[in-house]
């Protein structure tokens, strides 16, 4: 009995102790001490990515005119939304720079883009069809197919649509 009261009452004297080398130097935890709010640094987040500066050119509008025809038109499901893809038929030979153009003022349930391209200045009207060809496609997000029930690409002399 004498050896148990005797354990029990250096253990209760020496175990209080032990909470000192908790805020003690000695113990690991607490080494690098508590974390603590710092402003952002303004340096950006990729030191490989160049900051811009003042000698950058200037942004060029795009001076696309719409494709001939709309050949094709279809609408893929991807993660987040879908890609619109779409193949059209240039009225010469040399476009370049194909866009989606998204038409602004169209109502709610309906999304409309322009199909655009740049020609050289080397562009030969006498191309076959299959030459002349060029595709683009866009993504667009699912908070922007909200509500969309049509998807319309208009080019210079027809436009195409789907509906879902």
């Amino acid at each position: 009995m004498r050896i148990i009261l005797t354990s029990v009452l250096v253990s209760a004297l020496v175990l209080p102790g032990c909470g000192a080398l908790r805020d003690s130097r000695i113990n690991p935890a607490n080494w690098f001490g508590k974390s603590r709010v710092e402003a952002s640094p303004q340096t950006p987040s990729n030191p490989l990515v160049p900051t811009k500066s003042g000698f950058s050119r200037p942004e060029t509008v795009y001076q696309g005119i719409p494709v001939q025809q709309i050949l094709a038109l279809k609408v893929e499901r991807a993660a987040g939304g879908a890609v619109v893809r779409v193949t059209g038929l240039s009225s010469t030979l040399g476009a370049y720079d194909v866009r989606l153009e998204p038409v602004e003022g169209n109502s709610a349930n309906v999304l409309e883009f322009t199909l655009k391209a740049a020609y050289s200045v080397r562009s030969r009207p006498t191309a076959p069809a299959s030459s002349r060809e060029v595709v683009a496609a866009t993504f667009v997000s699912d908070i922007e197919l909200e509500g969309v029930r049509t998807i319309r690409v208009i080019g210079a002399d027809n436009a195409r649509s789907v509906r879902r």
